[in-house]
Formats: C-alpha cells, sequence, structure tokens
C-alpha cells in the first residue's frame, strides 16, 4: 500500500491503473473527470484543518478523512468542532468505479463510465456525461443531472432533483424536494418513477411521446398538455393515466400533497426555431420612427435552475421546464510531478 498525509496543496501521479475511486471530504469541492488519456491524477488545491489520507492499495485509490468512513457516512458528526475544508479535483479512466461523499462540500462527476454513487447531506451534486449506472443519496443537497444515460437513482429528504435529456430509467424518492425530469427525444423508451411525499413534479417528455402513462396526487393539482391522456378523480384526489403512442415506455409518478405537471416538447424543427422563406416581395422601406431594439426579458425569477427550452409553465405546477402550451386540469506508484489537474467546471 502507498500512503500520503496532505496537510498543503499538492499534485500527485499515478502510475499504477486505477479502478476505483474514494473520495470523502467535508466542505469545499470535488471534481471528479473520466477520461482515456493517461494515469490518473490527483490535484489538492486548498486544504484546511486535519490532513488528507491519499492511499492506494491495488487498484483502490482512496481520498479521505481518516475520522470520515463510508459506512454510516450521512450521520457523521465532528465531535471536535474543529474547521476543515478541501478542493480536490481527480483525473481517473473512464471505466473507474467511483464513490464520493461529501459534509457541506459540492461535488461534480463528467465522464465516468463506471457505477458512480454520491452521498451528501448539504452539499449539492452535478453529474455529466455519465453512460454507467448512478445513485445519489442526500439530505439536503440538490442533484443535478445532464445526459446520464445510465439508469438513475435518488433518493433525498428535502433535496431537489432536475435531471436534463434523462436517459433509459429513473428512480427517484423525496420527501418534501421537487423534482423535474427532461426526456431524452432520442432515447427511446424511458422507465421514469417518481414518489415525493410534498413535493412538486413535472415531467417533460418529447413529442411524440411513447408511454403508459399514470400520475397521481392526492391533493395536488395537475396540468397535462396531452390530448391522449385523461385526467379524472373526484374531491381532491388528481389522477392522470393513458397510453402515448405504442406504450413501450412508463412513467409513473405519485406524490401526496404536491402539483404534477406533464409537459410536451416541442418539436424538433420548431426548437430551432427554423421558419419558411417568404415568397413575396421583400419590404425595403425604412419607418419613419425610431427602431426597436430591445431584447425581450427572458430571464425567471426564483426556484431551481430553469432547463426550459420554451417559457411555458404548467398551471399551479412545480418550476419551468415546459415545451409548447399544457392544458391545466385536462380529464447520471506514484510521483509528485506536476500535470495539469482537471478543470473544475459545473456544466448545466
Amino acid at each position: 500500500m502507498t500512503k500520503w498525509s496532505v496537510t498543503e496543496p499538492r499534485r500527485l501521479t499515478f502510475d499504477d491503473p486505477v479502478r476505483e475511486l474514494h473520495v470523502r471530504i467535508v466542505d469545499g469541492a470535488v471534481n471528479v473527470v473520466g477520461t482515456d488519456e493517461g494515469p490518473a491524477r490527483l490535484e489538492i488545491s486548498s486544504i484546511e484543518g486535519p490532513p488528507l489520507i491519499v492511499s492506494q492499495v491495488g487498484g483502490a485509490l482512496t481520498v479521505a478523512y481518516e475520522d470520515l468512513p463510508w459506512k454510516g457516512f450521512l450521520q457523521w458528526l465532528d465531535g471536535k468542532s474543529r474547521r476543515r475544508a478541501a478542493v480536490v479535483s481527480l483525473t481517473v479512466p473512464a471505466g473507474t468505479r467511483v464513490e464520493v461523499g461529501t459534509i457541506g462540500a459540492t461535488a461534480v462527476i463528467s465522464g465516468v463510465d463506471g457505477r458512480t454513487e454520491v452521498r451528501g447531506v448539504s452539499g449539492d451534486t452535478t453529474l455529466v456525461g455519465l453512460t454507467g449506472p448512478a445513485r445519489t443519496d442526500t439530505v439536503t443537497g440538490n442533484v443535478e443531472a445532464q445526459n446520464v444515460s445510465g439508469d438513475l437513482r435518488f433518493h433525498s429528504v428535502s433535496g431537489d432533483l432536475t435531471v436534463v435529456a434523462a436517459g433509459s430509467s429513473v428512480r427517484a424518492d423525496s420527501v418534501s424536494g421537487s423534482m423535474i425530469v427532461d426526456v431524452d427525444p432520442a432515447g427511446g423508451s424511458t422507465d421514469i418513477g417518481l414518489n415525493s411525499v410534498s413535493g412538486e413534479i413535472a415531467i417533460r417528455l418529447p413529442h411524440p411521446a411513447d408511454a403508459q402513462v399514470e400520475a397521481n396526487t392526492a391533493s395536488g393539482t395537475v396540468s397535462n398538455a396531452f390530448e391522449d391522456l385523461k385526467v379524472g378523480g373526484q374531491w381532491g384526489a388528481k389522477r392522470i393515466t393513458g397510453r402515448l403512442g405504442a406504450g413501450n415506455g412508463r412513467l409513473k409518478a405519485t406524490t401526496v400533497s404536491g402539483s404534477i405537471a406533464l409537459l410536451r416538447r416541442p418539436p424538433a424543427e420548431d426548437e430551432r426555431g427554423d421558419t419558411a422563406p417568404s415568397t413575396g416581395p421583400r419590404n425595403t422601406s425604412t419607418p419613419s420612427g425610431p427602431r426597436n431594439t430591445s431584447t425581450a426579458d427572458t430571464s425567471t425569477a426564483g426556484g431551481p435552475r430553469n432547463t426550459s427550452t420554451a417559457d411555458t409553465s404548467a398551471a399551479g405546477g412545480p418550476r419551468n421546464i415546459s415545451g409548447d402550451n399544457s392544458t391545466a386540469d385536462r380529464d447520471d506508484d506514484a510521483t509528485d510531478d506536476p500535470t495539469d489537474g482537471p478543470t473544475d467546471k459545473k456544466v448545466l
């Protein structure tokens, strides 16, 4: 076993193969990038408090505090109340299995093909371009996933989930966090299952869509943009059911008091804003008054990050990711040679 105790900024390059990565830090940031170029590399650009222990045993690389185990990670408390923080960046082979644990730190993981697991207490997590299965467990931390083609699992108490270009399967459970899922129109049939107690749920499907749909809320409002789906229910309970296309995919969403919105992505040509050329003569006249060159304000206030491509909100529903207009209430050996570390960049 090769081992280092790091108390100041340092760079390390690992010549031995790395097949597993384990990172556990408190405060600061973790950035993991999967690549097919060169050996694994580590850069600790900032560190405060107790040393980080870096060890390599066989194909497993670990960067963590000695008193911060993976087992029981979400229940860990620092009884010494000692300030600690670190900014850690790693480049590993794309096929590496990645485990990251953060307490108050942000995590960005991109380009990994192996299995990815993230546990966080209050830090936010961003997953970009993962092709292997991914699982995230948080207490209050939010999770954003973009172009995650593998199976995605999300569990949280009050953290929000935002998925852009969802892959083959998304399973999410939360108590009060909101969930926004934008299904990739080129991803084929998708299996989506979302459950929340009081969180709001919004799902945007491609048009045409291909799924068997069932969405239920006990006391929240519903919004449905698909004429082929039926909105029913009485008293406070509402339900959206039906089949879109051949019904090869599956979509099931359940919330007790939160609202549910099923939104429709505009056709690809409409998203590009293509327009047919005019066949009539061009108007080359100059208006007598001043020209209005102002740009419409397209900002949105409040709420989690907006993943919309069109500004259409669902009535009474969660944060906007809408496509076209919806109809409300319708019935993922070492040397100390300096190397270029990965760029800590959040993509979304």
